[in-house]
């Protein structure tokens, strides 16, 4: 299937009239299926995820994984399929508009190359079983996303996948997310974007870990305006949680 008959989906959900957001019209150059292109972004929609997208076939196949990736072998982390992304979407950081489809802010967390353990990736997707070796700034090593068929109450049409890092000399018990919570791209945290590009600050900060937020605001302290009338308020410079 041709990368444009993929992307109908995609442009389904989005009117590119009022969303910053890459329609997917520029043709693609064909790349070795050795050395492919990786991106996750963290994604503060109507809840904070993180976006893993892997070329191929001139697209990003995509993953919505809620709790972002683990460094730790032991820990499964639910991925659900969603539709392709074109691949200029790799470079995509900013904010969605309020109302549009996954109206929030978009960080570009990670990314860099991939290699596929088997060539055909297409193939492993359909069989269920896809590994592969990541060459990011953060991410490295080797990993696996695995089809679990409808053990979730949330999957729709055999949707649900397990992100899991091999054991491997990159694996690790820290929490990658929290130890690294910036943009590759610009280095700002999600607050930083929202401030930047008009997008919802407080709704973006709750993306933040409290440590980096507490961090900026030291630097800062008026820097966002304290939310009032919530029991745990992330905008004090005192007492950040």
């Amino acid at each position: 299937m041709a990368a444009d008959d993929n992307l109908q989906v995609y442009r389904k959900k989005r009117r590119f009239s009022v969303t910053p957001e890459p329609s997917g019209k520029r043709p693609r150059q064909r790349r070795t299926a050795k050395r492919l292109l990786f991106v996750v972004q963290k994604h503060r929609a109507s809840h904070l995820h993180y976006d893993l997208r892997l070329e191929w076939n001139g697209v990003l196949l995509s993953w919505a994984v809620p709790k972002g990736p683990s460094l730790d072998p032991s820990v499964k982390r639910l991925a659900m399929a969603v539709e392709d992304h074109p691949i200029e979407y790799a470079d995509f950081e900013g904010i969605i508009p309020a109302g549009e489809y996954g109206g929030g802010t978009v960080m570009v967390w990670d990314r860099g190359a991939y290699v596929p353990e088997a060539p055909d990736v297409g193939n492993s997707v359909e069989k269920g079983e896809l590994k592969f070796t990541l060459h990011g700034k953060k991410l490295k090593g080797s990993w696996v996303l695995v089809r679990t068929g409808s053990r979730y109450a949330a999957d729709r049409g055999n949707r649900s996948w397990l992100l899991i890092k091999h054991r491997d000399p990159e694996a690790s018990t820290g929490d990658i997310t929290a130890e690294e919570p910036r943009s590759v791209k610009s280095r700002r945290l999600l607050v930083e974007i929202a401030l930047d590009e008009g997008g919802d600050v407080l709704k973006a900060a709750e993306g933040d870990p409290a440590e980096a937020l507490r961090a900026l605001l030291d630097r800062n302290p008026k820097l966002v305006p304290r939310r009032r009338n919530r029991k745990a308020a992330v905008w004090s410079s005192k007492g950040a949680t």
